[in-house]
């Protein structure tokens, strides 16, 4: 079973989380931010990921906070279930269209944290969310999870559109990298033997 179950509490965020990841794409998210609520229910439905997410955050200060936490929590759900990473195809990737945006995402389920973030948003806010969260809540993922995450849009105008497609391409990037290879005869994925 490659499932998890994270929670985290601090001043500012109080999170819990659970993730499976050979599920049916079954999201239940509640995190207080209802465009991030938009987001990872679409992350959750194109990877193929069972999740559920609760947060009470500091939401009336901003969202920042909740949006980095469920980042952190999220990257850290990732690297409990996969565990030492024996047998997964590692890397996954997924040029996404989304009306007029197109935005491609890169990952390896490397050891190693590094996001490298190529998209231009043209508005400050979706909504009430502040377009600059998206990064956060990508670099905390790629820390937690000790991943590298490359996301770069080639075409795109509306900043709704261009985080939608980023997230969906992270999903059906993350479900190519931890499926399991059947070549891999339950290997490490590496040639030094550990990830």
């Amino acid at each position: 079973m490659r499932t998890a179950e994270i929670s985290r509490v601090t001043a500012e965020t109080n999170i819990q989380l659970s993730l499976d990841l050979d599920g049916a794409g079954r999201a239940d998210i509640d995190t207080g931010c209802g465009f991030l609520d938009h987001m990872l229910t679409l992350f959750a439905h194109h990877g193929r990921f069972d999740l559920t997410v609760r947060c009470q955050g500091d939401t009336q200060v901003d969202d920042h906070h909740t949006v980095e936490d469920i980042g952190i929590t999220l990257g850290q759900a990732f690297a409990k279930a996969l565990g030492d990473k024996r047998g997964i195809t590692r890397y996954g990737s997924m040029l996404l269209p989304m009306d007029e945006a197109l935005v491609l995402c890169a990952v390896d389920l490397s050891g190693r944290c590094m996001l490298r973030y190529g998209l231009t948003l043209p508005t400050p806010k979706v909504g009430t969310f502040d377009t600059e969260l998206g990064k956060e809540f990508f670099w905390a993922f790629a820390r937690e999870a000790a991943a590298t995450v490359h996301l770069r849009q080639l075409d795109g105008e509306n900043s709704h559109h261009i985080l939608e497609a980023a997230f969906k391409a992270f999903g059906r990037a993350l479900r190519q990298a931890v499926s399991m290879d059947p070549a891999a005869q339950n290997e490490i994925p590496s040639t030094k033997g550990s990830l």
